[in-house]
């Protein structure tokens, strides 16, 4: 297993480079889908039982080539049938391999040791359907005793090959998760907590997957994309922009009345990071990463305003009537705003759990003594 391990990284920066032919490229998959049919099949009975989670990968999103290559190399059933056959199923792109190594890392986790964040039974059940717009992130909160965001963070970083593309530590990046989720607590808020924040993360991860946005973006936006997705309202105070501008809040004060909640939620973030190097997840990233990255994260937190709302929407029309002139860091903007405010495009009964949610939190608004406001 290490050693076809050494392999891929060694094609994947082969690839990146451009110096990887098409035939190198088929015999370490063959290698691959070698090894593991041998450690999947001969040690790990229970992942080849036809019944299995394989059988529930049926989504259009996932090409059928890669769901024949998966029940070729972990199924008993479709294994006796290709042998008899001597047909295999081919990828058609890089594109569907890397969908492929997806489902492949999930399983893979789930009957190794491997170094990181642990998941509870429950927690792998609940993360099933991560790739769903109906994902039912109030489930993955109780099964994760209350770190939604936690386990959302993490497993998106992991499957988009982040934590490794940047040498993210595993312990900084658990530490400032959990600090995120501590901040998220501050104000007790009913709706803006860190269940929002995983909700968030989570149908930006979607909309990414189903748009095809993921293979328009670079890895290190799309770890912005991500990145800003959970920060984008923490220490959330429970009130409005406006709220803090008429009772003349410290914050107001000090963001001169503009984009008041979100510009503290994005500086906040950033000190967690500067303040602790054991929880500073972009310790490894170059100058130039750090920079982009920032500028990025900042641009889409602060975009989350809602004041801006009608704004982005006049401003991404225009930009559609000549599509090559598209501003990227705009389209991202209005990605995670979308994610933001998509609750009532969601079922009925997520719909209905937001909304009381936020209207108990503007309900504890208004019983604030008049002479604040």
């Amino acid at each position: 297993m290490d050693l076809m391990r050494m392999r891929l990284r060694c094609l994947v920066k082969q690839l990146e480079r451009g110096e990887a032919s098409v035939v190198d490229l088929k015999k370490n998959l063959e290698y691959a889908a070698s090894v593991l049919e041998s450690v999947y099949i001969e040690e790990t009975r229970r992942l080849v039982d036809t019944e299995d989670e394989l059988s529930d990968i049926q989504s259009d999103s996932v090409p059928s080539e890669v769901r024949d290559w998966l029940a070729s190399t972990f199924t008993r059933q479709m294994g006796l049938m290709l042998r008899r056959s001597e047909e295999k199923p081919r990828f058609r792109s890089i594109v569907h391999a890397v969908q492929a190594g997806i489902f492949v890392e999930r399983m893979y986790r789930r009957t190794s040791n491997m170094v990181g964040l642990s998941y509870p039974p429950s927690v792998i059940t609940a993360l099933k359907h991560v790739d769903t717009w109906s994902f039912d992130v109030f489930t993955l909160n109780d099964a994760s005793g209350d770190h939604a965001l936690k386990f959302i963070f993490y497993e998106l970083l992991t499957r988009y090959d982040i934590i490794n593309r940047f040498k993210i530590p595993v312990s900084a990046l658990v530490s400032f998760v959990e600090a995120l989720e501590v901040g998220y607590g501050k104000h007790r808020n009913p709706y803006h907590n860190l269940i929002h924040a995983a909700d968030v993360t989570q149908t930006v991860h979607y909309l990414l997957l189903k748009t095809g946005m993921v293979h328009w973006l670079t890895e290190l936006e799309i770890f912005a994309m991500l990145f800003a997705a959970a920060v984008h309202d923490y220490e959330h105070t429970g009130t409005t922009n406006n709220f803090h501008i008429q009772t003349r809040s410290d914050t107001a004060i000090l963001y001169n009345d503009r984009a008041v909640q979100e510009n503290h939620h994005v500086s906040a973030a950033y000190r967690l990071l500067q303040e602790d190097d054991e929880m500073n997840i972009l310790f490894n990233l170059s100058k130039d990463d750090w920079r982009e990255l920032r500028a990025l994260v900042v641009e889409m937190v602060l975009a989350t305003d809602m004041s801006c709302h009608f704004q982005q929407i006049k401003a991404m029309k225009n930009f559609l009537q000549q599509p090559e002139a598209i501003d990227k860091p705009k389209a991202l903007s209005l990605l995670l705003h979308t994610a933001d405010i998509s609750h009532p495009a969601k079922n009925w009964n997520m719909h209905h759990r937001w909304t009381t949610s936020l209207l108990e939190e503007f309900f504890r608004q208004v019983s604030v003594p008049r002479q604040f406001l």
